[in-house]
């Protein structure tokens, strides 16, 4: 199991493809890179593809302190030191968004690209933070048990496989969730920086997200010249849940993007 050590941390990765130019995929809260399997299966012939998981989530592990979004953009540029890959698109989605922007912005001259899927770059509501914290306390006390119906819903949508993702959850620990869900719920707001993000960027948003609103999809679009693609139907989860019109989109932008 291909593992880098980086920043402190024992990130898991899969390096697929040729000597194409980099894309690098940076999942979403509570999945992992297995969430882009469609997408690299579908840009490896052209790219090299990376996939990664965060801090806290899928083969990386528990994080075992706390951490900001700002310190997950380090652990991605950090990862791309470990391949040698000096610049790369960056997809990331929900907070893989995050934290992409984020790296955009401390090390502008390694991002080609970004591909911005179901994120945003304000803050959530009380409502919606209060409601990771209640997340936070029935999971430490009944892991995924009362409420992965409802996580699937908001994470996954319709027309993305849940069973797999059960599995998944049913494995992952009592107190797992903490520091990633502080990370989530204390995170800045980048929204007054966005115009120092100079490189092309696409974003893409499904108008059925109950995570995060497709509006706000579009509002982040339009600090990036109102380039957005909204896929009809989609859920928070567009990769999972209409893997070929992501496909499409992402192999046309980033096409465009290296000219």
């Amino acid at each position: 199991m291909p593992i880098a050590g980086i920043n402190g941390q024992h990130i898991y990765y899969t390096d697929t493809g040729g000597d194409g130019p980099a894309i690098i995929f940076s999942h979403g809260f509570l999945l992992d890179s297995d969430m882009f399997a469609a997408q690299i299966a579908g840009l490896k012939a052209r790219y090299r593809c990376i996939g990664w998981d965060q801090r806290g989530f899928g083969r990386t592990g528990d994080a075992t302190e706390s951490f900001t979004y700002w310190d997950s953009a380090r652990d991605v540029l950090a990862l791309m030191d470990h391949l040698g890959i000096q610049q790369a698109a960056l997809a990331g989605l929900s907070q893989g968004g995050f934290l992409s922007m984020r790296a955009a912005l401390l090390a502008p001259e390694r991002v080609q690209a970004l591909v911005l899927l179901s994120t945003r770059s304000g803050l959530d509501t009380q409502e919606t933070v209060d409601g990771f914290l209640n997340l936070k306390r029935e999971w430490q006390a009944n892991g995924s048990a009362n409420v992965r119906d409802f996580l699937a819903d908001v994470l996954l949508g319709e027309g993305a496989d849940r069973e797999p993702w059960f599995q998944k959850w049913n494995r992952v620990g009592r107190d797992a969730l903490s520091f990633p869900i502080d990370a989530l719920t204390q995170r800045d707001d980048l929204t007054p920086r966005l115009h120092e993000i100079k490189c092309p960027t696409l974003v893409i948003h499904g108008d059925a997200d109950k995570a995060i609103d497709v509006e706000h999809g579009m509002s982040l679009a339009s600090h990036f010249d109102g380039v957005a693609r909204i896929i009809a139907g989609a859920g928070h989860a567009p990769p999972l849940s209409h893997p070929d019109q992501v496909l499409a989109l992402l192999s046309k932008f980033v096409q465009a993007a290296h000219g």
